[in-house]
C-alpha cells in the first residue's frame, strides 16, 4: 500500500491503487485527487476542487490524470481562485452576485423596521448613497469591490465634507458586512484598513450656529411679529422655551401634554436616546400650548401644517433663515445650554437632563435613576423669565 504523504506527491499520484479521495493538504485551494474503480478493474484519476463560489461551495472539476498532472492541477486551482476573486469564475450556473445597487435595497429592507423617523433614516441613506457611491459602486457585484473603488468614493469629500464622508463609510461598510454574512465575500473593503489610508487632518468640526444667550429673546420677538403662519411662529417659541429638538416639537401630539400637570411626555420612538423624556411646561409654555389650541381646529398635532400633517422638517429653520436671525433651529440648545451654565445655580447634570442628553458615565448612570423632574422644572421657569424680560 503506497504510503500517504501530507501533501500529494507526484509517485503517489502515480502508484496509489486504493479507491479514495486524497487532499492536497492546507493551503492548496481545495485541490483533492479522486481515484475510483471502473469497468474491468480499471481505476480512474481525476482532480477535483473544492471552492466557494457565489456563497455556494462547489466541486469543479480539473480533468483527469494523467492527461493534467499534479504541477497542472495546482496551477488551475491558482487561476480559480484568482478568478473568484476578480468575480469572473464561471461554475456552470448563472451568477447571483448582487451588485452594489442591489445589496443597498437589501440592507434597506432589513433595517427598514428598526429605523424611527418616519422613514427619514432610509432617506438619508439613499441621498447620501445615490450621490456619492452609485456613480462608483452602484453597478458592481459586491465581490467584486476593493478597497480602491471605496477610496476613489471617499478621498474626493473626505477633507471638505469629513461629517458626510464617514456616513457614506459607514453605509458602505454596512452594506459590505451584509455580503460578508451572505457568503458573497470575505472581507470588508470599507473596513479598518481603509480608515488607515484615509487621511486624519481635516477640517475642524462646524457646530451649529447659535446665538448668544442675551440676544435670543430678541430674536423670539422677531419671529413673533414676522406674520409667518402661525403654527411654525409658535413651534418655534415652543422648541426655545422648551430647549428640544426640531423634529420632537414638530412630531408634538395633544396626547402627549399634561397640561393639568405641566408636562410633556415624549415617547421613546421620537427621541434620539429611544427613551421617555419627561418635559416640564413653563407658564409661557403653557401660554404657547393654549394659543396652538384655538388654531389645531380639533388635529391630533400640536403645531400641524396647512394641510394638516406635521411641519416639513425645513419649515423652522426655513423661517428663521428667512427672518436672518442668525442661528438655526438645533443652536438655540446651544444658547440655553449656556445661559444654564452661566445665569443659573442649577448643577451640571439637572442642565443636562433638562437636553435629554444621556450620561456616558457608566457607574454614575446606574445609581442616578431619577430625572430630576421638579428641579429642572425650576430650571425651565427661570429660563422662561430670562426670556421674557
Amino acid at each position: 500500500m503506497t504510503e500517504r504523504p501530507y501533501r500529494l506527491s507526484a509517485r503517489f499520484v502515480e502508484t496509489i491503487r486504493e479507491p479514495g479521495c486524497y487532499g492536497d493538504g492546507r493551503g492548496s485551494g481545495g485541490l483533492s485527487l479522486r481515484v475510483r474503480r471502473i469497468a474491468r478493474g480499471q481505476l480512474s484519476k481525476s482532480w477535483r476542487q473544492r471552492i466557494t463560489v457565489d456563497g455556494r461551495v462547489r466541486n469543479l472539476g480539473l480533468g483527469t490524470w494523467p492527461h493534467v498532472s499534479l504541477a497542472a492541477a495546482r496551477q488551475k486551482c491558482v487561476l480559480n481562485l484568482v478568478a473568484r476573486q476578480r468575480g469572473e469564475l464561471v461554475t456552470g450556473r448563472r451568477r447571483t452576485v448582487p451588485t452594489f445597487e442591489e445589496a443597498v435595497e437589501k440592507v434597506i429592507a432589513v433595517h427598514r423596521d428598526g429605523w424611527k423617523g418616519g422613514g427619514r433614516q432610509e432617506k438619508l441613506w439613499r441621498a447620501t448613497l445615490r450621490d456619492y457611491a452609485m456613480p462608483r459602486l452602484g453597478g458592481l457585484p459586491v465581490n467584486r469591490i476593493h478597497a480602491a473603488d471605496v477610496m476613489a468614493v471617499l478621498q474626493p469629500i473626505w477633507n471638505e465634507k469629513r461629517v458626510t464622508a464617514q456616513r457614506v463609510r459607514r453605509r458602505i461598510s454596512a452594506v459590505m458586512r451584509w455580503a460578508m454574512a451572505q457568503g458573497y465575500r470575505e472581507d470588508n473593503p470599507a473596513g479598518d484598513a481603509i480608515g488607515a489610508a484615509l487621511p486624519r487632518n481635516g477640517v475642524r468640526p462646524r457646530h451649529h450656529p447659535a446665538l448668544p444667550y442675551a440676544e435670543v429673546a430678541g430674536a423670539v420677538e422677531v419671529v413673533r411679529e414676522s406674520g409667518a403662519y402661525l403654527p411654525t411662529v409658535l413651534a418655534f417659541e415652543f422648541l426655545v422655551l422648551t430647549a428640544c429638538r426640531s423634529g420632537e416639537v414638530r412630531g408634538a401630539q395633544w396626547k402627549e401634554m399634561d397640561l393639568a400637570g405641566r408636562e410633556w411626555r415624549i415617547p421613546p420612538e421620537r427621541m434620539k436616546t429611544d427613551r421617555e423624556h419627561r418635559v416640564p411646561l413653563s407658564t409661557r409654555a403653557l401660554a404657547v400650548l393654549r394659543e396652538a389650541r384655538e388654531f389645531a381646529n380639533g388635529s391630533p398635532l400640536v403645531f400641524p401644517s396647512a394641510r394638516g400633517g406635521p411641519l416639513s422638517e425645513v419649515a423652522i429653520s426655513a423661517l428663521v433663515r428667512q427672518l436672518k436671525i442668525g442661528a438655526v433651529p438645533h443652536g438655540f440648545r446651544s444658547s440655553f445650554r449656556d445661559w444654564a451654565a452661566e445665569c443659573s445655580d442649577a448643577p451640571r447634570e439637572v442642565c443636562e437632563l433638562a437636553l435629554a442628553h444621556v450620561n456616558t458615565n457608566a457607574i454614575e448612570a446606574a445609581y442616578r435613576r431619577t430625572d430630576l423632574f421638579e428641579r429642572r422644572r425650576a430650571l425651565m421657569e427661570q429660563w422662561s423669565a430670562f426670556l421674557a424680560t
